[in-house]
């Protein structure tokens, strides 16, 4: 026997669904789920079914057609299809409130997307989809689109999709507050943006007059994160500092708590607030004796003399008509 999924329009009267479902029976399918979309072209049937191994797609869709059924759509499924989709799209909010970065990843499975593109302008008109296309608001600004050749976009698609934007939503204004970090090599911290008042927290790690350090904390068109142990004292600092399209990156981790994973951290973090905020690069510049920094940072490296390098960091975002990330299906 082998999984497929089976996806066709029936007119929305009684019986029609029986009728569909008997023809499928008379070729030894046997129906394990079934999710029905309404839509202004009647209703669609979505089924995951058991088949005989000898009936080809073409066999299926000829028992579709002859059920009554019409704008087949026929795939072989992977097992994991067996789980219901509600279980489904609880098992991807949940992905997305533990990481909200991930929602491009989340929507290709929620919808079986072919890829997603974020756009820094809101959607082109209101949002909404046709057949082979999504368009989504993102509260945090900007759009998503979604693309996936068949089957068309039903209206319940689009009302779990813009779900689960909102949902990312919400939990990224929060994490932009505030995130509880359990490091891999040990350790837990909590990672928030900088206040005026951790001045003289960051004296004790920065040998800098204070006039620096308040720049430090409060950097031009960007932002700083501390870390902070459990006992509230700052262990690590990380800024972007904004000229144009181009962010100088600076990060520092006390010497205790090197090497557990926390550097890296603090730069993904800072290289994704760059791409929501539109930046084409970021720069460090690193003593070249540090060769730690130089490994969590990788990138291009520059020596410029006085023993510093300069590090440039793309900012993961691909253009796509001049503007668009685009994320694709198992990229």
């Amino acid at each position: 026997m082998a999984l497929w999924r089976i996806r066709a329009t029936v007119d929305d009267r009684p019986g029609y669904l029986s009728v569909l479902t008997a023809s499928l029976a008379l070729r030894s399918v046997n129906i394990l789920a079934v999710q029905v979309h309404t839509t202004e072209a009647g209703a669609v049937d979505d089924f995951l079914v058991d088949a005989p191994d000898a009936l080809t797609e073409a066999d299926l869709h000829a028992a579709v057609a002859r059920g009554r059924g019409r704008d087949a759509f026929v795939t072989r499924a992977e097992a994991q299809g067996l789980a219901d989709q509600p279980t489904r799209a609880l098992a991807l909010a949940g992905r997305v409130a533990h990481d909200p970065d991930g929602l491009g990843e989340a929507l290709i499975s929620l919808l079986d997307a072919t890829e997603v593109r974020w756009r820094p302008e809101p959607p082109a008109g209101r949002p909404g989809f046709d057949d082979t296309h999504m368009r989504l608001a993102d509260p945090l600004g900007g759009s998503y689109e979604v693309l996936r050749h068949r089957p068309a976009f039903t209206p319940a698609e689009f009302a779990r999709a813009r779900a689960l934007v909102a949902l990312a939503g919400t939990i990224q204004r929060r994490h932009d507050e505030q995130v509880n970090l359990l490091l891999p090599a040990g350790g837990e911290l909590v990672v928030r943006p900088a206040a005026a008042d951790d001045l003289d927290a960051v004296r004790g790690l920065h040998d800098l007059p204070d006039a620096r350090l308040r720049r430090l904390l409060a950097p031009t068109g960007g932002v700083c994160l501390v870390a902070e142990d459990a006992g509230e004292h700052v262990v690590a600092t990380a800024s972007v500092t904004v000229e144009g399209d181009v962010g100088e990156l600076s990060v520092f981790v006390d010497a205790g708590w090197r090497r557990r994973g926390l550097g890296s951290f603090l730069v993904r973090r800072l290289v994704k607030w760059a791409a929501r905020h539109d930046l084409a690069v970021l720069v460090a510049h690193v003593p070249s004796g540090d060769v730690a920094m130089l490994r969590t940072l990788g990138g291009s490296a520059t020596p410029v003399g006085d023993g510093t390098v300069d590090v440039t960091l793309a900012v993961p975002t691909e253009s796509l008509s001049g503007d668009g990330a685009v994320l694709n299906a198992g990229g």
